[in-house]
C-alpha cells in the first residue's frame, strides 16, 4: 500500500522532536496522527545507515500481512510511488534540456548525480551546484580538464577535446538508473559495484525488470513507461557517445508515461476508492498501527524541515530507499 509523503509530514507535525518514540538500530520511530480520520499510528524512518536493515522488516512484515496477529505490530505499507519517479525523472531531464538546447550559449553540467538534485516544497527537483558547469563557447578558448564524480563520470571524457553534452547525458543515465533500482552509482558491497555494469548486463540479458526496485510493487500499467525508462538509461550510459540520444528524446518518455496513465481503466480507479475507504475502515479498528518509511539522509538530519526550504536530496528518497 502507498501512502502519499505530505501527508506523513503534517500527520508527524514535519517528524517533530516531540513526535518521536524512539530510536533503534536502523531508525527513528515517530507518532503520527491522520487528519482525515485522527487514527494513530508509528512511522519509521531510516538511518542512513539502516536501509539494509529496513528493507528486512519490511519484506518480514510484509510476508505476515495476511496472518494479523494483535501482539505483533501491522505493517500498512511503504513508499514512493512509480509514477512519481518517472515524474522526477521527467522533471531533472527538463532541467537538462534548458542547459543543453535553451540557454545560449549551452551549458554542460559536467557533474549531474542524484545529490546535485535537489527538492523545492513542491516536489519539484531542482538541478544545482555549478561549480564545474562551463558553457560550449569556452571549450575551444581554454583547455579545461576533465573533471566530475566517479560512478557518474563519462568514461570517454578523458580530454578537454572530449567534453560535449553527450558527457552529462552518461551522468543522467546513471540518475535514471538509480531512480529505478534504489541502488548506488557506487556500492561496493555489491558485485559488481558499479550500477552501469550491472544494469547493462542484465538488460543485455534481456533481464531488464529485475533492474526495477522490488520494495514497492509496480501498477502493470507502468510496466511499458519504465521498460522504455530502462533502455533509455542503457543508451545513454551506453561506452559509444554517438550511441546516446540526445536530452529532447526523454520527453517520449513523458508521452508514453501520460498516455498509459489516461488510458488506466475506469474499474481501476473506482478499484483505489475502495481501497482507500477499506484502509480508512482498518484504521479505526486498529488504533495503534506501524508504517515504515525511509526518510533519513546522511547526517541524521531532519528531512521535514528540509524540505520546507527546499533542500530534499533525491538520492535520500530514492537511491537510499530500503534497499541496501
Amino acid at each position: 500500500m502507498e501512502f502519499d509523503y505530505q501527508e506523513l509530514v503534517k500527520a508527524t507535525q514535519s517528524f517533530a522532536h516531540s513526535s518521536l518514540i524512539g530510536k533503534g538500530s536502523h531508525g527513528s520511530v515517530y507518532k503520527a496522527i491522520l487528519e482525515d480520520d485522527h487514527n494513530v499510528f508509528a512511522v519509521k524512518r531510516a538511518s542512513f545507515n539502516g536501509s539494509k536493515k529496513l528493507k528486512n522488516e519490511i519484506q518480514v512484515l510484509s510476508s505476515l500481512r495476511d496472518r494479523e496477529n494483535p501482539n505483533v505490530v501491522n505493517f500498512l505499507g511503504t513508499m514512493p510511488s512509480w509514477p512519481k519517479r518517472v515524474e522526477i525523472a521527467i522533471q531533472i531531464a527538463k532541467a537538462i534540456h534548458f542547459l543543453h538546447e535553451v540557454a545560449n550559449p549551452v551549458i554542460i553540467h559536467r557533474d549531474i548525480k542524484s545529490s546535485n538534485i535537489l527538492f523545492d516544497s513542491n516536489w519539484s527537483p531542482k538541478l544545482v551546484d555549478f561549480g564545474l558547469a562551463v558553457n560550449e563557447s569556452s571549450i575551444t578558448s581554454q583547455p579545461i580538464q576533465p573533471a566530475g564524480t566517479i560512478g557518474y563520470l563519462d568514461p570517454s571524457y578523458t580530454s578537454p577535446k572530449k567534453l560535449s553534452t553527450k558527457t552529462d547525458m552518461f551522468s543522467f543515465g546513471v540518475v535514471l538508473l538509480e531512480i529505478i533500482s534504489c541502488r548506488k552509482a557506487i556500492d561496493v558491497s555489491k558485485q559488481p559495484a558499479s550500477i552501469v555494469e550491472w544494469a547493462t548486463a542484465l538488460i543485455k540479458e534481456k533481464q531488464a525488470m529485475a533492474i526495477c526496485d522490488t520494495s514497492v510493487s509496480m501498477p502493470s500499467y507502468m510496466e511499458g513507461t519504465i521498460k522504455h525508462m530502462l533502455n533509455l538509461a542503457a543508451r545513454c550510459v551506453s561506452l559509444e557517445e554517438e550511441n546516446r540520444p540526445e536530452i529532447g528524446e526523454v520527453f517520449m518518455v513523458e508521452k508514453c508515461f501520460v498516455e498509459r496513465v489516461r488510458t488506466i481503466p475506469v474499474w481501476m480507479s473506482l478499484w483505489g476508492s475502495v481501497t482507500r475507504m477499506k484502509r480508512r475502515q482498518r484504521r479505526s479498528d486498529m488504533p495503534s498501527k506501524k508504517l515504515i518509511c525511509d526518510r533519513d539522509n546522511e547526517n541524521g538530519d531532519n528531512i521535514c524541515s528540509d524540505i520546507t526550504r527546499g533542500k530534499m536530496i533525491l538520492r535520500e528518497i530514492l537511491a537510499e530507499i530500503a534497499l541496501k
